[in-house]
């Protein structure tokens, strides 16, 4: 008897830390960033499974499933693996009050956010809209450097208002948000960087706004164009004059070395892409390019990536491309290329790298035939139809040679 209750006294104090241990509550959350100008709302949902918590960001038709949730005492730690960020929060009363961290980067401070559960919508809304933003716009965001023509496109359905802009260099993926009397607002936070976009209507064909992040805003102006359109993305990138192939020699996750040279890759068509594991639009591609080449590969083409990340420790490059690898259950070679910025040194035969991702088409021969900059995703409808559709006529020509 004496011995139960040593045994009882011992474990009271876990037992008392257990219960003090805060958790999420199941259901609807609704956020909001600290941002420099603005308060830019997200929303998500928490559920409990057989193996933890799991968090859900919701942006539209998006669902961005976090399922690395850590307890310690009265805050929770929500993982985003994919980007190398962080939700980090302390319960406090009915709220959560934390900050946004991006792991990769020590200095980094944070985005300020606080939580609460509720099921309401993303933005409250005053009053009906005076026009619609449905359909496609030409988008430009100023700037002292000059302005940049992007393409909007919108949908409007019982009372949502979602959709994507698409620039040159790749979309800015799911938007959500609303129309009112005030005008237009519309927001995404897919665990890299939160986005809110803020615009007034001059008149049905015209409005003016803001692009917003965690550091500042942009000004934006728009004009309905339904023939609205992006420079053709196979004439952004070019070889420098006198190079027709690729020639490097990079290791893979083994720390083998893998060049086009090898049998793996003699006369077949092979795919480049060159991605990073922090962009966004290359893990889109990459959605894609995975289950495409389980599909294809036995038809004589095969898909190579070079991986250039932010920081080069072997440890770093294991950990988030492993991760990269694994979410996709991606079956082709992806290669260490080095940091962001080595391209010049890594790829010498191209002619200024201008966006990541960037999709080299490779012939027979070994020969480059086509440079497409940027990708833009599902977000973005009948775009990404179209590419896919462009994308698997270039190929059977190639395998048709």
């Amino acid at each position: 008897m004496r011995k139960l209750f040593l045994a009882l006294l011992f474990a009271l104090p876990f037992m008392a830390s257990a219960q003090n241990i805060s958790t999420l509550k199941p259901g609807k959350w609704y956020a909001e960033f600290a941002a420099q100008t603005a308060a830019i709302p997200f929303v998500f949902e928490v559920t409990n499974t057989a193996s933890g918590t799991e968090v859900t960001l919701i942006n539209g038709k998006e669902r961005v499933e976090l399922k690395k949730v850590v307890y310690k005492g009265d805050s929770v730690y929500i993982s985003i693996e994919d980007y190398d960020t962080q939700l980090s929060a302390r319960f406090e009363g009915d709220k959560l009050k934390g900050v946004f961290k991006r792991l990769f980067a020590h200095a980094d401070a944070g985005v300020p956010f606080e939580a609460y559960h509720a099921d309401r919508a993303r933005f409250d809304t005053k009053g009906k809209a005076d026009y619609s933003l449905q359909g496609k716009w030409d988008v430009v965001f100023q700037s002292e450097q000059g302005d940049k023509k992007n393409v909007g496109i919108f949908n409007e359905e019982g009372g949502l208002l979602t959709g994507s802009i698409l620039t040159n260099s790749g979309d800015l993926r799911y938007l959500e948000g609303v129309t009112d009397a005030t005008g237009f607002r519309l927001s995404a936070f897919a665990g890299l960087s939160p986005y809110l976009i803020e615009g007034k209507f001059l008149d049905a064909n015209h409005f003016e706004g803001y692009f917003i992040t965690a550091k500042g805003r942009q000004s934006i102006k728009g004009v309905r164009n339904q023939q609205a359109a992006l420079s053709d993305p196979y004439r952004l990138t070019q070889l420098r004059d006198g190079y027709t192939s690729l020639n490097f020699k990079l290791p893979n996750l083994k720390n083998q070395l893998v060049s086009l040279t090898d049998e793996k890759y003699r006369g077949k068509v092979v795919v480049v892409s060159i991605l990073g594991s922090w962009c966004p639009n290359c893990l889109d591609e990459m959605s894609f390019l995975s289950p495409w080449y389980k599909a294809n590969k036995e038809r004589g083409v095969e898909v190579v990536g070079l991986a250039f990340e932010r920081k080069t420790e072997p440890a770093y490059v294991q950990k988030v491309l492993s991760n990269l690898i694994n979410k996709h259950q991606t079956t082709y070679d992806i290669l260490v290329a080095g940091k962001i910025g080595d391209d010049k040194k890594v790829l010498p035969e191209i002619d200024g790298l201008k966006s990541y991702p960037t999709t080299i088409f490779i012939d027979k021969k070994g020969n480059v035939r086509k440079i497409h900059t940027g990708f833009n995703g599902p977000a973005t409808g009948l775009f990404y139809d179209e590419f896919k559709s462009e994308f698997n006529k270039l190929v059977d020509e190639l395998l048709a040679e």
